[in-house]
């Protein structure tokens, strides 16, 4: 009895130091507090800015540099995986080749400190997701505030809005107020609208995995008029495909769903190819700039096509090796001499493989390998809904959508594919992740079901 007694005295003090890395795993404080900051990044910065206390934003970048480790650890120290080794190898060259084509001290920190996000998503590679059940109840809660900051926003004009101040001797915005057509793009507590669309997007898709189709229905109606009211065309699709997609395979036996939804995930990465298609065929086609498809033509004829322009005037060997973290992104734009050249290059797989060339080319034909061999229904929803999204949107701005694009690559780092990929044989015990029945119950005890009432 006097043994237990002191065993529970001193269980506290040595569960403390682990504490970042057990209940509240690393990870999942990380990806938390990027969440926080990107989905109410107007007023974030406007009340940090007027208390003086800026220096708070920068809390999820520490968190992003202390995954770096945390990756390092976990991905090439614990699992060997040698994609994993490559990758941080090639990122750091990436970088170097960056400041040879920016040429700014400046724009290689800002580049570095973009680029911080991919290993926070990446630290999930062996992680199911479902058994992040802090997380996932702060991401529902991200899902109501951030439509409720949408309707709020058409009735109240935040202070915020349109609200310039000075950060790195760059003159920025606190909220944009933008218009499409006579329509303001509403943005709620976010600096512009395509970010409070992304996060309406992706926090629904993860609540609805564990709610009922009634749920579903009510809150996805709900999801797609707050995306109308952000004016943000491609959000509702990608939105309404998604709900689409949902109600046919939870409509289809229970041994298909999950399947299905894997063939869904993994069809998914042919969205790639989605802008060479439709430069080939609409390229130099004209539309008014208030016709409907505008923003699409004018990336078919500009952001898809002027980068690679630029490219060949300014570094052909990047076609191979990629100019560099940074280039034709935000901190070229902002840092460097280059900004002349800059392009908003808005699909995701076309600005990442103009920064590291063929190498990442090499890489996604080994994420989708990877996807063939994921469990997690949550990695795989978000993969099938953030590719389709991707073909029009960057995903570096906010930061969060950078970390949700490495959230799904991350299973090509995991234990089971570096063992399949460095030529192991796939056995019985690697057929499912051993955490992949928890927190979302299995079809008959072998794989998770997509249709768990909340």
């Amino acid at each position: 009895m006097t043994t237990t007694m002191a065993l529970r005295r001193t269980m506290p003090l040595m569960r403390f130091p682990l504490l970042m890395w057990g209940a509240f795993s690393l990870e999942a404080v990380a990806m938390a507090t990027y969440f926080l900051r990107d989905d109410f990044s107007a007023a974030a910065r406007y009340y940090l800015y007027i208390a003086h206390l800026t220096p708070i934003w920068f809390i999820p970048d520490g968190f992003g540099f202390i995954c770096l480790f945390l990756f390092i650890y976990r991905c090439i120290i614990q699992n060997r995986s040698i994609i994993a080794l490559v990758v941080l190898l090639w990122i750091f060259l990436s970088l170097g080749i960056g400041y040879l084509f920016l040429g700014n001290v400046t724009a290689l920190a800002s580049s570095f400190k973009m680029i911080l996000p991919v290993f926070i998503g990446f630290s999930f590679c062996d992680s199911e997701t479902a058994a992040y059940r802090k997380l996932l109840f702060l991401i529902s809660i991200l899902f109501y505030a951030s439509i409720f900051g949408v309707v709020l926003s058409a009735y109240w004009k935040a202070p915020w809005l349109n609200y310039t101040y000075e950060a790195f001797g760059v003159q920025r915005k606190a909220g944009r107020l933008w218009w499409a057509g006579s329509e303001q793009r509403l943005s709620g507590f976010c600096e512009d609208s395509t970010i409070v669309s992304l996060f309406i997007l992706v926090s629904f898709v993860m609540t609805s995995i564990r709610r009922n189709v009634w749920w579903c229905l009510v809150c996805g109606g709900i999801a797609l008029y707050a995306l109308k009211l952000t004016t943000s065309k491609t959000t509702m699709g990608v939105l309404a495909l998604y709900l689409i997609a949902l109600l046919v395979i939870r409509a289809m036996p229970e041994k298909m769903r999950f399947p299905t939804l894997r063939m869904l995930a993994a069809w998914s990465y042919a969205t790639i190819l989605v802008p060479i298609f439709l430069i080939l065929v609409f390229g130099g086609v004209s539309v008014g700039q208030k016709a409907f498809l505008f923003s699409l033509v004018d990336r078919i004829n500009n952001s898809w096509q002027k980068p690679f322009i630029f490219m060949w005037q300014l570094m052909p060997i990047g076609y191979i090796t990629g100019c560099g973290v940074g280039c034709f992104n935000y901190p070229q734009n902002q840092f460097s001499n280059l900004t002349s050249y800059w392009v908003p290059v808005d699909n995701f797989y076309l600005v990442t493989y103009l920064m590291f060339g063929v190498p990442f080319i090499i890489f996604i034909f080994f994420v989708v390998r990877a996807t063939l061999l994921t469990t997690d229904v949550y990695k795989l929803s978000l993969t099938f809904v953030l590719n389709i999204f991707s073909v029009t949107v960057a995903d570096y701005g906010p930061a969060s959508g950078l970390l949700l694009m490495s959230f799904i690559f991350s299973g090509v780092f995991s234990r089971r594919a570096s063992f399949v990929f460095q030529g192991g044989r796939t056995k019985r015990r690697y057929a499912l992740h051993p955490g992949a029945a928890q927190g979302v119950p299995g079809m008959g005890g072998a794989t998770p079901r997509l249709n768990e009432s909340g």
